[in-house]
């Protein structure tokens, strides 16, 4: 952010060139139905960096099915942002810093258990919106606290969304046919990852810290921040337990790895937490009824990775992980070491190291046998096989795919009518 507030003139003076293109009038919200054909499950992916959704089936081949907008009213976003010198610093900001030089446009996506609509968080916008599927058209938006939107989680019946708001430490939680808040609550610094527990009662939230500084050496990890893992009760949002991983590493003898959780795994039973740190070619095991850390996997480092940790992107080594539906593979998404791999459970053997180009999440297909990741460094969503490890299939997408959801659409839906 520094960096960026010293050449906030330049940059400002360009943006102001194309502040005031006529923005389209507001569409109204249109009205959802229930489809008559039923529904489809499908996966969503988030092409963050271009502002857009590809949609594709959620199983074999990875078909495209159709294509969102998730910016329609980029033109009257961007006149706010400008005219406002605050909100234009974080604009500036998250583009040259988490956004590698480019806007981030779409994060994270759900649908509406109908199918009628996807909601998404805008990080540069700093909101969610809901879009009409059928219109394409915007049916709510809720700015965020704060300037900056961030990783989202569906409850278990489909009804609220909880978003993260990273740099006003909230997340909160909205309905999601709405887009009224139903509540919120504190977090560490900068809140990422979300999760409901299966039953929907609690919410973990793990806070990153500050990932966009380049104090980046080991011993100046005290300077990232307050990270914790805050879990709330669903309904009041009062925290129920907050764990602080410094002091889980240090007792297991690893006062060398960051505190800050990125993607996590729950296993089955809800009884094994496992997660990514800052930093770290691996994944953890966290024993959710001892409160300790268990077990750690040491990823094999690609040779061809630089050591300049002020190079790894938003300070992750590895960032995406997912578990196959019967809990007995994990499948990790080795962003800087441009691989991903399935890793045994029982054992934490790891399969065949599948090349992939800065793949940055990891997902489940929707038959649950494969696990799928988005290779951002090269736009493309790759199928893995959680069976065997192997490639099963690799598609291309929009620019800078990052997080893939499963959703649902109508049966017959192909995209928006129009476009």
């Amino acid at each position: 952010m520094l960096r960026t507030v010293r050449t906030l003139g330049v940059l400002a003076a360009a943006a102001l060139l194309t502040a005031f293109t006529p923005a389209p009038a507001p569409a109204a919200p249109a009205a959802s139905a229930a489809p008559a054909g039923g529904l489809r499950e499908v996966l969503f992916v988030g092409n963050n960096w271009e502002g857009t959704a590809d949609v594709l089936a959620s199983t074999g081949d990875l078909a495209k099915i159709g294509r969102i907008d998730v910016i329609p009213d980029k033109a009257e976003r961007l006149r706010e942002i400008y005219l406002n010198p605050v909100k234009l610093a974080f604009f500036l900001g998250i583009r040259e810093s988490a956004g590698e030089g480019h806007d981030q446009f779409v994060d994270d996506m759900f649908t509406t258990p109908d199918g009628s609509a996807v909601v998404a968080s805008r990080p540069s916008f700093a909101d969610v919106v809901s879009i009409d599927l059928a219109s394409g058209r915007i049916n709510w938006r809720f700015p965020v606290s704060g300037y900056r939107s961030d990783h989202m989680a569906v409850s278990p019946d489909g009804t609220r969304i909880a978003v993260s708001a990273s740099t006003s430490n909230t997340v909160h939680v909205l309905d999601i046919a709405t887009g009224r808040q139903t509540g919120s609550f504190r977090t560490g610094d900068k809140p990422h990852e979300n999760t409901f527990t299966r039953d929907g009662r609690h919410l973990w939230n793990s806070s990153i810290g500050e990932v966009n500084t380049a104090l980046d050496a080991p011993w100046l990890d005290w300077t990232k921040g307050d990270r914790k893992i805050t879990v709330v009760d669903a309904q009041t949002f009062r925290t129920v337990r907050v764990i602080d991983m410094r002091e889980r590493l240090d007792a297991f003898g690893r006062r060398d790895l960051s505190d800050s959780v990125r993607p996590v795994s729950f296993s089955p039973d809800e009884s094994k937490l496992y997660f990514q740190v800052s930093f770290f070619g691996g994944f953890l095991e966290y024993d959710v009824a001892t409160d300790r850390i268990t077990r750690l996997k040491d990823l094999p480092a690609n040779p061809a990775t630089g050591t300049d940790r002020t190079g790894w992107v938003n300070d992750s080594r590895h960032h995406g992980m997912s578990m196959s539906p019967d809990g007995t593979k994990l499948c990790i998404a080795g962003t800087m070491d441009d691989y991903a791999t399935v890793v045994d459970r029982a054992t934490l053997t790891e399969g065949p190291l599948v090349p992939a180009a800065k793949p940055y999440w990891a997902t489940v297909s929707g038959d649950g046998t494969a696990c799928v990741i988005s290779e951002s460094g090269t736009d493309r969503v790759t199928a893995i096989d959680f069976a065997t490890g192997a490639k099963r299939v690799s598609v291309p997408v929009g620019d800078h795919p990052q997080r893939i959801r499963l959703g649902h659409v109508p049966a017959s839906w192909t995209g928006p009518a129009g476009r």
